[in-house]
């Protein structure tokens, strides 16, 4: 028996009807059930306190909070500005680069010439789908020894543009030859669209296992890591569970398919909740959504500037950004523990909450011929817009808060000249085979008519 144990046992311990005998006391009389237990949008009971004697769920994540990477996003426009650039940010702290690259015409060789590949993960976003360019990053992995992650989604550029990249019997013909060809990752399951368009959380993890799940149907031979992009949001505890929940999700649907690989998740905190006035408060939004993002296991993260909204990128939010998560990895002592939410009775009953709620929706999908074909009808849309409707609404009241906008305004904040980028939904009539899905901010609205108010 060790010295805590024995500190331990100098307490007497205490029942959770006793815990609840106590609690109703001190309540003279009101209701337990009104007064003490709320109810999250996804239909989730919240109880005051949890006790091991009737709540002690274990679920295994064996995730490594520990090694969590810190990630730096570059758009490439300029191949030569990009690499002195990831050079440049490597060197103050980024442990990984997200390059964002816009067509075949950029030369990877030029890209990544000089940068260190040890211990350093690439990310190639591409919003094209080609399987030589995709042939000369995986050859340049190999050549170099490095760890290059390519991020191609079809099925996101669906659902977020209404549109294939050429047409569903195409784009998955060029997935199936990469996947044939290639041993390194080339999937991401960019799952950000689902939160940032309003979807509650059992939602976005049924979402994603349904999106997955097409890959699964449809990819002969997918052998290479999958990795899934998804947005964080402000709700602590919630938000941490959501990424537990999500592991054991994705590794229930990839038993079925015999795929036995881990999935790789990339984090990013949600635009939803973020605020043109009063903007600064965007780096505290952040700042509890990345430690959410640790907590509950992602592997990398890639931060979001807190102006974001309206600036282009800069280097003053990019160091800001930055630093956010190395203070929590440096000065925070965030990197020395892995599975920090194991054993909290609270996280872990609402990671098996939100795992069963998902994995219910996610059958119902299934069942009614899966995600694309859901996407197609518009149910996923419609499902999302419902869902959104109904945040908006407890915004719009008062009952959702963000600080400096619905409450606690700054009547004297201007913001008409200094942006350089439009912050709302951007309006782009087209032709699309499926209604896109759009990315709302909440605060969108009220900051709109305070700009046409200012003088």
């Amino acid at each position: 028996m060790t010295k805590q144990d024995d500190f331990f046992n100098e307490f007497v311990s205490v029942s959770s009807k006793q815990w609840k005998q106590q609690i109703q006391f001190d309540l003279k009389g009101a209701d337990y059930i009104q007064k003490l237990i709320w109810e999250s949008p996804e239909g989730i009971k919240v109880k005051p306190f949890y006790h091991n004697d009737q709540d002690a769920v274990t679920n295994a994540i064996n995730t490594h909070a520990s090694e969590f990477k810190i990630v730096q996003n570059i758009f490439v426009h300029d191949v030569a500005k990009s690499n002195s650039r990831a050079l440049d940010t490597i060197n103050r702290g980024a442990e990984s680069v997200r390059f964002t690259i816009e067509n075949e015409t950029i030369s990877i060789e030029n890209l990544i010439e000089n940068l260190p590949f040890q211990n350093i993960i690439y990310y190639f976003n591409l919003p094209f789908l080609s399987y030589n360019f995709v042939t000369v990053i995986s050859e340049l992995a190999l050549k170099n020894k490095a760890k290059f992650i390519v991020q191609i989604d079809p099925i996101a550029r669906l659902a977020k543009s209404g549109n294939w990249f050429i047409n569903l019997e195409s784009d998955f013909k060029s997935l199936n030859q990469i996947a044939s060809k290639l041993k390194s990752s080339f999937l991401t399951i960019q799952t950000g669209i689902y939160q940032n368009a309003g979807a509650n959380m059992v939602q976005q993890l049924a979402y994603t296992m349904a999106h997955v799940n097409e890959y699964f149907n449809r990819i002969e031979n997918l052998n290479q890591p999958i990795t899934i992009e998804v947005s964080i949001g402000t709700h602590y505890f919630f938000e941490i569970a959501k990424i537990r929940a999500l592991r054991i999700l994705f590794k229930t649907l990839a038993q079925a398919y015999n795929y036995t690989l881990e999935c790789h998740i990339v984090a990013t905190p949600t635009k939803r909740n973020k605020t043109l006035y009063d903007y600064n408060v965007n780096m505290l939004r952040t700042t509890t959504e990345c430690m959410s993002a640790i907590l509950g296991g992602a592997n990398s993260i890639a931060n979001l500037a807190y102006d974001a909204l309206y600036h282009k990128d800069n280097e003053f939010g990019d160091r800001i950004s930055r630093n956010q998560l190395l203070i929590l990895k440096k000065e925070s002592y965030f990197d020395k523990v892995n599975n920090p939410a194991d054993g909290s009775y609270y996280i872990e009953n609402v990671t098996q909450q939100l795992a069963e709620k998902a994995l219910e929706l996610f059958k119902h999908i299934e069942a009614n011929g899966g995600f694309i074909t859901q996407l197609q009808e518009g149910t996923i849309q419609r499902k999302i817009n419902e869902s959104a409707q109904k945040e908006q609404d407890l915004f719009d009241t008062g009952s959702e808060v963000l600080l400096g906008t619905n409450k606690y305004t700054n009547k004297s904040d201007k913001m008409k000249d200094d942006l350089e980028l439009y912050p709302f939904v951007k309006q782009n009539p087209r032709k699309t085979l499926v209604t896109p899905i759009i990315e709302k901010r909440l605060a969108e609205k009220l900051e709109q008519e305070r700009l046409n108010a200012e003088v």
